[in-house]
């Protein structure tokens, strides 16, 4: 295995080499895309009935929070030991956060073995909504622990081709809150659909400008994603409609819910306005892990306050 020290550019900071190599490999930036959509599919479920919990059962949240994250970092753990087993994480070209294979700090199947135990983990917390809400559930979970996988691995990887946006927005977004719904009342709806769209849009604006940020790392070692497909101004202007497109759509989702209060979710566009301008201003490299971060923090702001304004909507029709 390469070593560490060796791999490590003079611009970065000291690579761990304990427990905490395995936090950075899970990538904790990209969990926003996990958590968002089951809260709002879950105030979706949010009835009319009395209580605190508006009907809602506790376990059942935990069980799907448990497989979006899961799925989550097994994807991100599949990612970083099929593109280190390609050598298209070689540090010396990334100007994103180190890889454990493509650093050295972890083996091959050391990462494999991580992802195994993830992908695990996801089937262990989706065996309950199978056995306890409905059987059919086992295929949306194999769908979703395969496209994770295919994602960079196997012969023909889809996410080389340009299609790793799809999935992020049919599996964080349409799957991940529509099913957050459908688990509570075993029942679907326009609203859990509008929704759905809405957090995959939000999903896969944090796909795009990473992918935006490895444009020349990518285009040297052969990654097509479809922000080099579309190249640099086309990416942006891509991401910042991802952005915009879910608060637009507030006031669709507050008509469908009939809970007007939901128009919270409006006041997302604050934290929205600085990485939007920073994308639109240029930035590039380095100068776009902020705008990562910062659009994460904006998916879950956009739904915890459309969570709340449904939660509230459902408590004042009560």
């Amino acid at each position: 295995m390469n070593s560490p020290v060796a791999n490590q550019r003079q611009d970065q900071p000291p690579l761990p080499t304990d427990w905490k190599k395995w936090i950075l490999g899970a990538r904790p930036r990209t969990l926003p895309a996990a958590i968002a959509p089951v809260i709002v599919g879950t105030a979706v479920a949010a009835g009319a009935s009395a209580g605190v919990l508006k009907g809602i059962q506790v376990w059942i949240v935990a069980c799907a929070l448990g497989v979006a994250v899961f799925v989550q970092i097994a994807t991100n753990y599949a990612n970083d030991y099929s593109d280190g087993k390609r050598g298209t994480d070689d540090p010396s070209a990334r100007t994103g956060p180190p890889r454990l294979v493509g650093s050295g700090l972890a083996t091959p199947s050391e990462v494999k073995r991580a992802m195994l135990i993830c992908f695990a983990l996801t089937a262990i917390c989706g065996l309950p909504l199978v056995i306890f809400v409905d059987w059919k559930l086992i295929f949306v979970g194999l769908a979703a622990i395969a496209a994770g996988w295919f994602y960079t691995g196997g012969n023909r990887p889809y996410g080389y081709a340009g299609f790793g946006e799809l999935f992020v927005f049919v599996f964080f977004g349409l799957v991940a809150t529509m099913g957050s719904t459908f688990v509570q009342t075993e029942s679907l709806s326009w609203l859990s659909l509008g929704a759905g769209v809405a957090m995959g849009c939000l999903a896969t604006a944090l796909l795009v400008v990473n992918n935006l940020r490895d444009i020349p790392g990518d285009t040297v070692a052969g990654k097509t994603t479809l922000a080099v497909r579309l190249g640099d101004q086309k990416t942006r202007i891509l991401y910042v409609l991802l952005i915009v497109i879910p608060v637009v759509m507030v006031p669709l989702l507050a008509g469908l819910s009939g809970r007007p209060v939901a128009v919270l979710a409006l006041l997302a566009i604050v934290p929205a306005r600085q990485p939007i301008t920073q994308v639109l201003s240029g930035a590039g490299g380095p100068a776009l892990i902020p705008v990562l971060v910062r659009t994460g923090q904006v998916q879950i702001v956009y739904a915890l306050l459309l969570s709340v304004g449904l939660w509230i909507g459902a408590s004042v029709g009560s």
